[in-house]
Parts: C-alpha cells; sequence; structure tokens
C-alpha cells in the first residue's frame, strides 16, 4: 500500500508541475511559491479540523528546519520548471535519491569508519552525477544552464527535506500537520520573497492566470499528503523507487502538453539518473537498513 500511495503522489506532483508550467507565463517563482503555499494552508486548514488533529505540535523546531529546507528546494524547482523542459525538471528534483546517496559517502569519508565499505554506494553517486551533465548538456546550447544548475539543487534541498519527513514520522507527527506547517512555511516565505524582489502576488490577477492558482494548491497538498503518508510509515525500498514513476507521467506531460524536444543525449541521462538512483536506494538498504528514505 505504500508503494501505491507513493506512485499517486508522484503522479499529483508530475500534474502540479503543468499547471505551474501554465503559470510560470504570468507569475514570478516566488508568486507561484506563495500561491502554492497559501492555497495549501486553508486546504490542509480544512483537513485537520475534519480529522479532529490539533494544530499544536511537541516538535516545532522540527517542522521549522523540514520547512526551511523544503521550501527552498520549492522555490528551486519551480524555477526549473519554468525555464527547462518539463521531465528534466522533473529529473533533476528526483537525484535526491543519489543526493542522500553521497550524503552518506562523504560521511564516511569525513569520519573514517565505513569508508572502505562505501565503493558501490560512491559508484552510484558517480553515474548519477553522469547523467546529470548528460541530461543538461542539451541545454547549455539553449542558454538553460542556469536553470539546470537551479534544478539541480532543488534535488539537493529535496533530499534534506525528506529525511526531515521520515524523522516526523517516527516520532508521531500526523501527516496533515506535517503538511499544513510545510504549507504555512511556503506561503511565508513566498510573500515576504515576493515583496522584496518588487513582485506582488495580487500584482497580475487575470481570468486566465488565477484559474491554475487553486489547482496547483490542492494537486500539491495531496501530492505532499500522500508522499508523507508513504514515507512516515516505515519507508520501504519498493517506496522509495517508485518515487520514479513521476518521471514517466513528467515525460508523457512534456511530449503531450508542451511538444517539448529533448536530444537523445537528454533522455539517456534521464535513465541513467534514474538507474542510478534506484541502485542507490537497494545499496543503502542493505548497507545500512536504518537509513530513511527521501525525496519526491
Amino acid at each position: 500500500m505504500q508503494a501505491l500511495w507513493m506512485v499517486l503522489g508522484s503522479f499529483l506532483f508530475a500534474t502540479m508541475a503543468v499547471g505551474i508550467k501554465f503559470a510560470s507565463s504570468s507569475f514570478g517563482t516566488l508568486e507561484l511559491v506563495f500561491y502554492r503555499g497559501i492555497v495549501s494552508v486553508v486546504f490542509m486548514a480544512v483537513v485537520m479540523h475534519a480529522r479532529g488533529v490539533p494544530l499544536r505540535t511537541p516538535v516545532p523546531m522540527m517542522h521549522v528546519w523540514r520547512s526551511t529546507v523544503g521550501v527552498l528546494s520549492l522555490s528551486a524547482w519551480f524555477y526549473g520548471i519554468a525555464h527547462l523542459p518539463l521531465a528534466t525538471a522533473m529529473t533533476l528534483n528526483y537525484m535526491s535519491g543519489v543526493w542522500v546517496a553521497a550524503f552518506i559517502v562523504g560521511g564516511a569519508l569525513l569520519y573514517g569508519g565505513q569508508a572502505q565499505r562505501q565503493g558501490p554506494l560512491m559508484g552510484t553517486v558517480m553515474l548519477g552525477f553522469i547523467g546529470v551533465v548528460m541530461t543538461l548538456r542539451p541545454t547549455i546550447d539553449h542558454d538553460q544552464l542556469f536553470a539546470g544548475v537551479v534544478g539541480l539543487l532543488s534535488g539537493m534541498g529535496a533530499a534534506l527535506a525528506y529525511l526531515q519527513v521520515t524523522a516526523l514520522g517516527k516520532v508521531g507527527e500526523p501527516e496533515v500537520r506535517t503538511v499544513f506547517y510545510f504549507s504555512i512555511g511556503t506561503a511565508i516565505v513566498g510573500i515576504v520573497g515576493a515583496l522584496f524582489t518588487g513582485l506582488t502576488p495580487w500584482s497580475q490577477v487575470s481570468g486566465t492566470a488565477m484559474a491554475w492558482v487553486i489547482p496547483i494548491g490542492v494537486l500539491a497538498s495531496l501530492g505532499q499528503w500522500c508522499m508523507t503518508r508513504a514515507y512516515s510509515h516505515g519507508a520501504t525500498l519498493v517506496v522509495a523507487s517508485m518515487q520514479y514513476t513521476g518521471i514517466v507521467f513528467a515525460s508523457i506531460y512534456s511530449l503531450a502538453l508542451f511538444g517539448e524536444y529533448i536530444a537523445p543525449i537528454g533522455w539517456a541521462g534521464i535513465a541513467v539518473i534514474v538507474t542510478s538512483g534506484v541502485m542507490a536506494t537497494i545499496l543503502r538498504s542493505r548497507a545500512l537498513p536504518n537509513t530513511p528514505a527521501e525525496d519526491h
């Protein structure tokens, strides 16, 4: 059942990304972050009230850290979606599995101990970054390299955020409350960031543009809920692997809705990243069974 929650969450996130892609022509990145957050706050508040989940949390600082890294990752991802082919932006965000493996290898090398046992895991990290080079190679010719780097950093942030999601689940935090507080953080950072950069989330209100606001927020909330539920209930190898179905959904949307051209080397890079991510997950589960799962 956990795997099904992850597949559903991946589908919802990919569908949300379609809305971001369309809305990015009318709104700036931070405006979209604000709208995504405020709609999610309202939606999740209704869900929490209906389920009788209290607002008070015994671990507020864990939510602060989860929101901080999560919002940074989200902003970077939204920027990547706006400036890259949808399948490429989604794939770079899903590099988080490889980033977690890199964190583990880096820790082992820094502190000694198990460094000699990290050879295979280090191989998957190197394979993953080879895939990144292949994926981003076509973007260099289209002046999209900066967006590609930002998209790659969104994957690093996602790795940190979902490690924290797993930690919140282990201390007994309800999924809906975790999503609710993340939505609050998203709305706050979005409005403050938009105001400081000279944008105002109410400055470009048109019927066509605003039509995307509510679907983006609702899809994001549902996707976050599904993902959080999957990871909070003891993420398994199957769950962690199923996250990559999001790339399949995004690729279909990219071709069918936007007609985006990705060079053959780009598609090969996407395949390499997915392969390295799955391999890294398998190796971590065998070598470090207590390591939590990551990413969306």
